[in-house]
């Protein structure tokens, strides 16, 4: 485990050691997640249909996922527009019709 520091534009270095086991180098593509409360940094394979056909044998369900990116999605939007509108209050559920 390594400690670093952000940047003032939210930049990272990833140490020299990780890279190298990861096999990260200069212009290689990364996947970063939020997952709970921190920030994960994979590696993207050459073949990234390698990465995506992958994503699911841990036992994850797709429609789990789905919902999971939509919830997350939903409330980024609700967020920007309590922003746009000045209102500190974020609705919890949105009704259904």
């Amino acid at each position: 485990m390594a400690i670093v520091k952000t940047s003032t534009k939210g930049q990272v270095v990833i140490p020299k050691q990780e890279r190298e086991k990861l096999g990260i180098k200069q212009g290689s593509k990364v996947i970063v997640e939020v997952v709970d409360d921190h920030i994960e940094i994979r590696p993207l394979p050459e073949e990234p249909v390698e990465y995506f056909c992958g994503i699911f044998r841990e036992g994850t369900s797709l429609t789990k996922a789905l919902l999971r990116e939509r919830k997350e999605d939903l409330k980024r939007e609700e967020e920007k527009a309590a922003r746009f509108l000045r209102t500190p209050n974020i609705p919890k559920k949105r009704k259904r019709l």
